[in-house]
């Protein structure tokens, strides 16, 4: 008798990220496909932790898991956050069982999917969930903070998480609603851009188009002055905030 046997997403997506490990630490490719290979490992971790946070949210009746890490504790006060407070210290095990303790970790249970491989030794998480994903409103500026998964208009098109860079380990990524300027820098290390996954459970890398986006990234530091015009910024505000968001 034959064996009925044939693989399934989950074993393509393990063995194109054992590849992609292996290329890069045999030194098969440069240093640019190096850095591409890296970005697919990330994209890939990103799609892993957003059906994470999808099944959640099945398992949930719905609800949104809290997307803060210990910033807003007054606006979720019975809600365990994704990862636990992990920022304000250096010790590698508090922000270790951050990850461990935290809600999404019983539906994405290995923890080098919560870092992007493009991260520095000192950090053991380096995605955020953006603002209006159950983690701040900015009702001031018209952002609303969804707290059903049904309440997502166009999942396709609306931010989940995204690889911070380093520049935003505190709460969630915070972007203005309606003001062309950044509140947290724009990440800039994947070439330039980063990397994104939607509320569908999708994945996509953004590379910024604005030399303005890059500059304000490489300082590393919140509260931009005015860029009118910023294509990135408004793409930003669209994907983070839904398009009717300050219209």
């Amino acid at each position: 008798m034959k064996s009925k046997t044939a693989f399934t997403r989950k074993d393509i997506v393990v063995v194109l990220v054992c590849v992609v490990f292996l290329l890069i630490n045999l030194g098969a490719i440069g240093s640019g496909g190096r850095r591409r290979a890296k970005r697919v490992v990330c994209l890939t971790n990103l799609r892993q932790l957003t059906l994470a946070w999808i099944q959640y949210a099945d398992d949930n009746d719905g609800k949104l898991v809290n997307g803060d890490t210990g910033e807003y504790d007054t606006i979720h006060p019975d809600e365990t956050p994704w990862v636990l407070r992990d920022w304000g210290t250096d010790d590698m095990e508090v922000k270790r069982n951050a990850i461990l303790n935290g809600a999404l970790f019983p539906y994405c249970k290995d923890i080098k999917l919560y870092k992007c491989p493009m991260g520095v030794r000192e950090e053991t998480r380096s995605y955020s969930v953006v603002d209006a994903m159950n983690c701040k409103g900015w009702s001031s500026m018209g952002g609303v903070m969804i707290k059903k998964r049904a309440e997502i208009r166009r999942p396709s098109e609306r931010f989940v998480f995204l690889d911070n860079g380093g520049t935003a380990p505190m709460g969630g990524w915070t972007c203005y609603v309606n003001e062309d300027r950044w509140w947290d820098p724009p990440p800039i290390r994947h070439d330039d851009g980063t990397t994104f996954s939607f509320a569908d459970g999708h994945s996509e890398y953004w590379k910024w188009e604005d030399q303005r986006t890059v500059e304000w990234g490489r300082q590393m530091r919140a509260f931009s002055e005015l860029q009118p015009g910023n294509p990135d910024i408004r793409r930003c505000q669209v994907a983070a905030w839904g398009s009717e968001a300050g219209n």
